[in-house]
């Protein structure tokens, strides 16, 4: 999944004009800026093995904030391109493909089963920025793909990450979104109901990389051990 140079000019203009992402108020560390579907993972790391400034958002938002100056020590992007565009930032050697991922249409409880085969007309659905959020990228291809795209297209919902994406599902305020399969085992009121295939979309790759050398412990602490089983519990594939 590659982004051409129209499509990084044209996002440019929109994230410079966002505001920076900030790490959570008292909080201590080195910033980590990181993929939204990452907080469940990330929380429990800096709460039980080393302390983070955590700021989570779209891949795009964040690595656009990178290349504008946002202090960024540490970065984990929801897939390769997105970490391409910050490589002038990145210290040689410590990028890292850290994470797999699957890919996953999700339901509120309440929601009907649906055949994703045979989408219902006029069923909203919930997907990342098609343009920007990795998420909503992999859903493209998946359901363009498998022969749907012009179904979806006209009733998506775009929202700035994965994680909206599900809130909106969990509230009930949309029936169906395309999050990851983390996402979705974090999530008790929502229902799987369907996986799609691997070979229907890019492969779904978390690369870390170190931006400031002071942050070379956190760096570090990703890559152990401890971190692998957190991130296993919480439904990710290490690397």
């Amino acid at each position: 999944m590659l982004l051409n140079r129209r499509t990084f000019l044209a996002l440019g203009a929109a994230f410079a004009a966002l505001p920076a992402a900030l790490p959570a108020s008292g909080s201590s560390g080195p910033v980590v800026f990181a993929a939204a579907s990452l907080k469940p993972a990330l929380d429990r790391i800096a709460a039980d093995i080393t302390p983070m400034r955590l700021s989570y958002g779209g891949s795009g938002a964040l690595a656009r904030q990178i290349t504008h100056g946002a202090p960024a020590d540490i970065f984990l992007s929801a897939n390769a391109a997105w970490m391409d565009v910050v490589t002038p930032h990145i210290i040689a050697g410590t990028r890292h493909d850290l994470l797999g991922n699957a890919l996953v249409l999700v339901g509120h409880a309440s929601a009907p089963p649906i055949q994703i085969t045979q989408w219902p007309p006029a069923t909203r659905i919930a997907l990342g920025f098609i343009e920007a959020v990795p998420a909503g990228q992999y859903a493209r291809e998946a359901f363009t793909t498998l022969g749907l795209w012009d179904a979806v297209q006209p009733h998506i919902v775009e929202v700035e990450n994965v994680r909206a994406a599900l809130a909106l599902v969990t509230r009930g305020e949309l029936p169906y979104a395309v999050t990851y399969a983390s996402d979705a085992q974090a999530e008790p009121s929502v229902n799987i109901l369907h996986r799609f295939a691997p070979n229907t979309h890019s492969p779904i790759r978390y690369p870390l990389a170190l931006l400031s050398e002071t942050a070379r412990p956190t760096y570090d602490a990703l890559l152990s051990p401890h971190a692998a089983a957190i991130f296993t519990e919480a439904g990710f594939k290490v690397l």
